[in-house]
C-alpha cells in the first residue's frame, strides 16, 4: 500500500482484546531436524567452497598439530635414551615450523569462516524480513511485533555456527580424532581398543542428551521472543502505563517472562553441566586405566618410555572432540532449534504465492463492487454475508454502524487483505483475487484514526508513499495537507526529526502529514478510518482543504461513528451483524426512520468538518442538553464538496 503501508486497519469483529502477561510455559515439543534439512543445504549449498576450503586449513592445521606429539618418542627414546644428539636440531626446527604452519591456518580460518557467517547472517535476516513484509494481515494478527523482531534479529544468530568456525572446528576435531587413532593403534591396539570403547559408550550419551537439550533451546527460543514482544509493547505504550500507575505491573509482567527464560537456562545448564561432568569423568576414567595397563607394559617390555609419553599425548587427541562435542555441539544443537523456527516463519505462505493472482490491473478508475460477499475468519464464524454494493469512481461511500458490525471487515476486503469466504470483490470488473498486490496497492490510500510515523524527518515520512518524489511534489503535497503551517516554525524545516510514531508532533500535525503522504501517493481508492474524530475542531478545521482536495475525483470509503460527518455522502451503507440493514443517502435514510435514523439521533447531530465546504457547519455544535443542535437544523441537507 503506497499511503500507509506498515498500519493495518483494525478488525473489531476479529479481534479478541487480550492485555496479559506472558504465556505460562508448556511442554517443550521436539524439534523436528528432518524439517530444516532444506534450509541447511539452502544454506552450506552457496558456500561449499569456502567451507571445503575451510577444512582444508583445518585438515593443515590439525596435522600440524600432530606434530609436537608425535616428537615426544623421538626425544625419549632416541635423543635422549640412545644420546642421538644430532637429531634435536631438525626436531626443534620440525617442531616450531609446525607451530607456525598451526597458527597460520588457524588465523586464516578464523577471518575467512567468521566474515562469511556474519555476511549470512546479515542475508538471512534480509530474506526473513523480505519473507515476513509479504505475508498475510492475518499472520501480523496472530503474532505480537516483538516476537517477530526476536525471529527476524535472534533466530538466525546461529548459523554462525553452521558457516562460521564452530562446524568447521567440530569437523576438524573428528578428523583429529582419527588421525590420533590411527597413531595410537600403531603403538598399543589394547590400550586403544579399551580406550575407544569407553569413549564410544559415552558418545552414545550425548546423542541422547544433545536429544533432550534440542526442545529446550527451542523452547528458549519462544520465550525469548515473548518476552521481547511484551516488553516492546511495554516500552510503546509507556504514556498508558504511567497514566494509570502501572508501572509496577508491567514490572512483574516482565519478571515473570524473565523468570521463565531462566527456569530454561538453568535447565539447559543442567544438561550441559552433567555433559561436561561425564566428560571429565571419561577423561579420568581413560587416563587411569591407560596409566594402569601402560605402566605394567613397560615393565613388561612391551612398551617403552617414548611410545607411552606419545601415545598419552595422542589419547588426549582422541578424547578431545568429545570436550569439543559438549561445547560446539550445544551451540549447533541451539542454532538447529533456531533455523527451525526460522524455517516456520519462511514456508509461511505469502500473498502473491496465491498462484491465481496474475493480472496487472494497471491505471484503474477506482468501480468497486461487491457480489454476494461473505467472509470467515474462523471456519464456521461467519462476519459478513452476503454483502452486495457498487461504488463508483469520483463517488463517497460511507459505512456506519455499531461495532463488530463489520465496516473494518468490508474495509479489509476492499485493501485485499483478505479473499472473500463466498462471492466476489470486483475492482473495474476485475475479481480482486486474481489481481495482483504489488499493482492494486500502489493505487491505494488509507488515512487512519491512529496514524503511524516512523522516526525519520517530516520529509521522509511524506515521501514513505512514493520514494522516488521530486522535492516540489513533496512541497506541494504539504501546502495541500496544511503541513507548511507548522514544519516551517521548526528550526530544521522539513529535516525535523519528528521521533517514535510522530512523538514530538501534535495530534492534528500528525494527522496532516499522514493526510499529506496520501496526497503524494495519488491513490485512486482512498479509505478514511475514523480519519478525523480524535481530533479538536481547531485541528480538523486546518485540514479539511486537504481532505477535501485529496477526495476529488477519487472513490473513497469513509468509516464514520460520527454520523454527521457523512451527511452528503453519495451512499451511506448501514450495517449491523454482517449484513447491510440500510443503504441510501442521508436524506433518505433519515427518512426512513430506521436504523440510521436512531443512530444519528442518539448522536444529536455531531459535527464535524470533514466533507463540509470552507465556513460551514460552524454553527452546529453538540449538545449537552439532550435537545438537537442549534444553529442548523437536525435535518438540513450540508453541501459536499
Amino acid at each position: 500500500m503506497r499511503a500507509i503501508r506498515s498500519t493495518s486497519i483494525g478488525s473489531p469483529e476479529r479481534t479478541h482484546a487480550r492485555i496479559r502477561g506472558i504465556d505460562r510455559p508448556e511442554k517443550p515439543r521436539k524439534t523436528n531436524f528432518r524439517a530444516v534439512l532444506p534450509l541447511v543445504r539452502e544454506l552450506v549449498h552457496p558456500r561449499r567452497g569456502i567451507l571445503l576450503f575451510g577444512l582444508l586449513l583445518i585438515a593443515i592445521s590439525r596435522v600440524a598439530g600432530l606434530v609436537l606429539p608425535a616428537s615426544t618418542k623421538y626425544l625419549v627414546d632416541d635423543i635422549i635414551g640412545k644420546r642421538h644428539v644430532e637429531m634435536l636440531g631438525p626436531l626443534f626446527a620440525a617442531v616450531l615450523g609446525a607451530t607456525a604452519v598451526q597458527a597460520v591456518t588457524s588465523f586464516s580460518l578464523t577471518q575467512i569462516l567468521s566474515k562469511s557467517a556474519q555476511k549470512l547472517i546479515a542475508e538471512m535476516r534480509r530474506k526473513v524480513l523480505a519473507h515476513v513484509g509479504r505475508l498475510p494481515i492475518a499472520y501480523y494478527d496472530a503474532n505480537k511485533t516483538g516476537v517477530l523482531v526476536s525471529r527476524i534479529m535472534n533466530d538466525v544468530e546461529g548459523v554462525r555456527n553452521l558457516v562460521g568456525t564452530g562446524l568447521v572446528e567440530f569437523a576438524g576435531g573428528i578428523l583429529t580424532a582419527f588421525l590420533a587413532l590411527f597413531m595410537l593403534l600403531r603403538i598399543s591396539p589394547m590400550l586403544t581398543g579399551i580406550a575407544l570403547g569407553v569413549i564410544l559408550t559415552f558418545s552414545l550419551l550425548l546423542q541422547k542428551a544433545f536429544g533432550t537439550l534440542r526442545p529446550i533451546f527451542r523452547e528458549r527460543g519462544k520465550i525469548t521472543a515473548e518476552v521481547t514482544g511484551r516488553l516492546t509493547e511495554s516500552l510503546s505504550g509507556v504514556r498508558v502505563v504511567k497514566g494509570y500507575h502501572a508501572e509496577a505491573r508491567e514490572e512483574g509482567v516482565f519478571a515473570q517472562g524473565v523468570q521463565r527464560l531462566l527456569d530454561n537456562v538453568i535447565k539447559s545448564l543442567t544438561g550441559v553441566s552433567l555433559m561436561s561432568l561425564s566428560a571429565t569423568l571419561l577423561l579420568g576414567i581413560v587416563g587411569a586405566i591407560v596409566m594402569y595397563l601402560g605402566a605394567k607394559q613397560i615393565l613388561a617390555g612391551a612398551l617403552t618410555l617414548g611410545g607411552f609419553m606419545t601415545f598419552t599425548a595422542f589419547l588426549a587427541f582422541l578424547v578431545a572432540p568429545v570436550f569439543q562435542i559438549v561445547g560446539i555441539g550445544t551451540q549447533l544443537t541451539e542454532a538447529l532449534a533456531g533455523l527451525e523456527r526460522t524455517h516456520e516463519v519462511l514456508t509461511e505462505k505469502t500473498e502473491d504465492q496465491d498462484p491465481r493472482r496474475t493480472v496487472s490491473p494497471g491505471p484503474i478508475q477506482g468501480e468497486v463492487r461487491f457480489d454476494n460477499v461473505g467472509f470467515e475468519y474462523d471456519p464456521g464464524k461467519p462476519v459478513l454475508f452476503d454483502v452486495s454494493f457498487t461504488a463508483s469512481p469520483g463517488t463517497v461511500t460511507a459505512l456506519v454502524g455499531s461495532s463488530g458490525s463489520g465496516k473494518s471487515t468490508t474495509i479489509g476486503l476492499i485493501s485485499a487483505f483478505h479473499n472473500p469466504t463466498s462471492g466476489k470483490v470486483f475492482v473495474d470488473g476485475v475479481d480482486l483475487t486474481t489481481v495482483r498486490l504489488d499493482s492494486y496497492r500502489t493505487q491505494l490510500g488509507v488515512v487512519l484514526q491512529d496514524t503511524f510515523l516512523f522516526d525519520g524527518t517530516i520529509r521522509e515520512n511524506i515521501a514513505f508513499s512514493k520514494p522516488g518524489a521530486t522535492g516540489e511534489q513533496i512541497l506541494e503535497a504539504c501546502r495541500i495537507a496544511r503541513v507548511d503551517e507548522f514544519a516551517g516554525k521548526f528550526e530544521n524545516g522539513y529535516d525535523t526529526v519528528i521521533g517514535e510514531r510522530g512523538v514530538k508532533l501534535s495530534g492534528g500535525q500528525r494527522q496532516r502529514l499522514s493526510i499529506a503522504r496520501a496526497i503524494l501517493a495519488d491513490p485512486r481508492i482512498l479509505i478514511f478510518d475514523e480519519a478525523t474524530s480524535s481530533l479538536d475542531s481547531e485541528s480538523e478545521q486546518m485540514i479539511q482543504s486537504g481532505l477535501s482536495h485529496l477526495m476529488r475525483g477519487r472513490t473513497t470509503f469513509v468509516i464514520a461513528h460520527r454520523l454527521s460527518t457523512i451527511r452528503r455522502a453519495h451512499q451511506i451503507l448501514v450495517m449491523e451483524d454482517g449484513r447491510i440493514l440500510e443503504r441510501g443517502t442521508h436524506e433518505s435514510l433519515y427518512a426512513a426512520q430506521g436504523r440510521y435514523r436512531d443512530l444519528y439521533d442518539r448522536q444529536h447531530g455531531l459535527v464535524s468538518n470533514l466533507f463540509l465546504a470552507p465556513g460551514e457547519g460552524d454553527s452546529v455544535a453538540e449538545s449537552d442538553d439532550g435537545q438537537p443542535p442549534r444553529g442548523r437544523p437536525l435535518g438540513e441537507p450540508v453541501r459536499f464538496l
